[in-house]
C-alpha cells in the first residue's frame, strides 16, 4: 500500500443515519488549505430510508400514499423512489418464507403517470413496488389502496430523490372504531421512541407498530409507564420482529392495567425500527401518535387547531427526578398562561395528563412548555378533540423538533390544509413554497414574517391551476430563531370534523461534511 492511499485513508470522514441512512461524498482531501478553520459543508443526501406502518384492520379503510422530494440543490442526478410492501404483519400468509426479501419487477409494470395508481393490492401481493418515483423531483406521485389487509411498507429513495424525501399515509375510516381520519408521516428508522398519549383504557384499541428495514432480526423492548410509574409489561420484553417485516403489538396485551393516559417507550436492543402508535376509539375517532422529540428540558408542541373543543397534555419525565413545568398557549398575539393550569407538576417516571379545555378559544396555538427551576428533560403530546357529543374526532400532536433547514410535507389538499407555524424565542421569516400538483400545476413561494412568541395559520400560497395533491416545504430565513411547525388535514363526513395533524420537523435533505486534509505525521505514529 503506496503513501497517498494511507493518507487519503486516514483522512476520509464516513457519515451515515440521515433519514434512516445516508451515503455521501466527502469535499476533495487535496483542497487548499488556506490557514483558517471553515465551518463543515452541508451537502445533500443520497440515499434515504422511509417506514410506513400498516394503514388500517377495517374493510372500511381507503389509503392514500404521497410521496415527494423537493428539488434540492447540488443533488446527484438520476436515482428513484419507490415503497415496497413488508413480507410479514398482517399479510404474512401472503408473502415470501420469513426473512426473504420480496424483489418485485424494478418498476417495469407501473400503475400510473409516474409509478403511482390504485392497483396496490396486487403490488402489496406479488411484492411489487406499490409507489414508484421516477420522473423530477418537485412534484407529488399518489398511489391508492383500500381494505383492511394493506401491509406496511418500506421505503428508498436514491440519487436526486433522496434529499429531503418524504411520505404522507392518509386513511379514512368510514365506520367502527377509529372512525374518521388518519394520518402518519411515514418514518426513518431509529433505536428509541417515546409515545405519550396513549391508553390502555376501554373503548380505546392503541398497537404500537414496529417495522424492520433491514436483512436480520430486530430485538425490542416496549415499556409502558402510568400514572403510578412503569406497568408491569413482562411479554413486552425481547419482542422479535423479523428481517423486511412489521409487528403491530396490541398496546392491552402487554399489560392487565387500565389506564385512560399512559407513555410507551421503544426501545430497541439490536437493529433497528419504525415506531409508531395506532390509536383507535370507539367512540371518538383515532389517528396516528407519532412520537414525540426527544427528552428535552423545554419542549414545544405545534398548531393546535384554532376550534379545538378539548386537548388534553399528558407529559412523562422519563427519569427519577420531578419536573415543574411553565405552561403558556402561543397565540396569534403572543404567549399566554391558561388560567388555572399556569404550571404542571410531572413526578419523575410517572405519567402526568392535564385537561386545558378549549384552550386555544377559536385562534391559533401552539403550547410551549418550559421549566419553572431547574430544567429536567421530558416528553409530551396533546391529544385533541374537534366537534361535540357524538360527532367528535381525535388527533394527537405530539412535541416537536425544530423545523431546522427545511421541512417538507406531503398530501396536502387545496380546501383541506392549514400551516401552522410558531417562533416561540424570536420573531422570524420564513419561506413557504407549495409545489406543483399531483395532477398538474405549478409551484409557488412567499415569505411570512411570525412575530416573536406567537403562532400563525399561513395562508398556503396554492396556485389556481394545482390539481390533485401539493406539497409543501417551510424554510426559515433566519438561523439564530427557532421555528416549530405542523400541518393539519381536514376531511368532513357526515358531521364528523375528521382530522389529523402532522408536525414538519427538518427533513434531514442535508447533512454537515467536514472538511477534510492530507496529514502525513499519521504515518510516523
Amino acid at each position: 500500500m503506496n503513501r497517498t492511499t494511507l493518507s487519503l485513508i486516514a483522512g476520509a470522514t464516513a457519515l451515515a443515519a440521515v433519514t434512516g441512512f445516508a451515503v455521501l461524498t466527502a469535499p476533495d482531501p487535496t483542497a487548499a488549505d488556506d490557514g483558517v478553520a471553515t465551518a463543515a459543508a452541508r451537502l445533500p443526501v443520497e440515499r434515504s430510508s422511509l417506514l410506513c406502518p400498516t394503514p388500517s384492520s377495517s374493510d372500511l379503510a381507503e389509503t392514500t400514499y404521497t410521496s415527494f422530494t423537493p428539488v434540492t440543490k447540488g443533488a446527484e442526478s438520476g436515482g428513484s423512489a419507490e415503497l415496497r410492501p413488508a413480507t410479514a404483519g398482517r399479510l404474512a400468509e401472503k408473502g415470501p418464507e420469513d426473512g426473504e426479501e420480496q424483489s418485485g419487477e424494478d418498476g417495469e409494470e407501473e400503475t400510473g403517470e409516474d409509478g403511482g395508481g390504485e392497483e396496490t393490492a396486487a403490488s402489496a401481493k406479488t411484492g411489487k413496488p406499490v409507489l414508484e418515483h421516477k420522473k423530477e423531483p418537485g412534484k407529488p406521485v399518489t398511489a391508492e389502496t383500500s381494505g383492511g389487509e394493506e401491509p406496511a411498507l418500506l421505503g428508498t429513495a436514491e440519487g436526486r430523490f433522496a434529499p429531503g424525501w418524504t411520505v404522507q399515509q392518509t386513511t379514512e375510516v368510514a365506520a367502527g372504531a377509529g372512525r374518521g381520519l388518519q394520518g402518519v408521516t411515514c418514518t426513518a428508522p431509529d433505536t428509541e421512541f417515546w409515545f405519550p398519549g396513549a391508553s390502555t383504557a376501554a373503548g380505546r384499541t392503541d398497537y404500537v407498530h414496529l417495522t424492520n428495514p433491514d436483512g436480520s432480526a430486530a430485538v425490542v423492548d416496549i415499556e409502558v409507564y402510568g400514572k403510578d410509574g412503569a406497568l408491569k409489561t413482562e411479554v413486552g420484553e425481547g419482542i422479535t420482529v423479523k428481517p423486511h417485516s412489521s409487528e403491530p403489538v396490541l398496546l392491552s396485551t402487554l399489560t392487565d392495567e387500565e389506564q385512560t393516559d399512559v407513555t410507551v417507550h421503544v426501545v430497541v436492543r439490536s437493529g433497528r425500527v419504525g415506531a409508531a402508535v395506532q390509536a383507535l376509539d370507539d367512540s371518538l375517532g383515532g389517528d396516528w401518535l407519532a412520537a414525540s422529540a426527544d427528552p428535552a428540558g423545554s419542549l414545544v408542541l405545534p398548531g393546535i387547531p384554532e376550534d379545538a373543543t378539548a386537548v388534553r397534555l399528558v407529559v412523562l419525565t422519563p427519569g427519577n427526578v420531578d419536573a415543574d413545568l411553565k405552561v403558556q398557549l402561543a397565540s396569534p398575539s403572543g404567549l399566554i398562561t391558561p388560567a388555572g393550569n399556569e404550571t404542571v407538576h410531572v413526578k419523575g417516571g410517572m405519567t402526568t395528563a392535564v385537561d386545558l379545555g378549549d384552550v386555544t378559544r377559536g385562534e391559533a396555538g401552539s403550547l410551549v412548555l418550559t421549566p419553572t427551576d431547574r430544567s429536567v428533560p421530558v416528553v409530551a403530546a396533546v391529544r385533541v378533540l374537534r366537534g361535540k357529543g357524538d360527532d367528535q374526532e381525535s388527533a394527537f400532536v405530539p412535541a416537536a423538533r425544530q423545523v431546522g433547514l427545511r421541512a417538507t410535507s406531503a398530501g396536502n389538499t387545496a380546501k383541506g390544509s392549514v400551516l401552522a407555524v410558531t417562533a416561540p424565542e424570536g420573531a422570524a421569516k420564513v419561506k413557504v413554497t407549495a409545489s406543483a400538483g399531483s395532477e398538474g400545476g405549478t409551484p409557488a413561494t412567499e415569505t411570512y414574517t411570525i412575530k416573536a412568541g406567537t403562532t400563525q395559520n399561513i395562508e398556503i400560497p396554492v396556485p389556481d391551476d394545482v390539481e390533485g395533491t401539493y406539497a409543501l416545504t417551510v424554510e426559515p430565513e433566519s438561523d439564530d430563531t427557532p421555528v416549530y411547525a405542523s400541518r393539519t388535514l381536514t376531511a368532513p363526513d357526515d358531521g364528523v370534523p375528521a382530522f389529523t395533524v402532522q408536525t414538519l420537523p427538518d427533513d434531514r435533505g442535508m447533512v454537515a461534511v467536514p472538511h477534510t486534509e492530507e496529514d502525513l505525521s499519521v504515518l510516523q505514529k
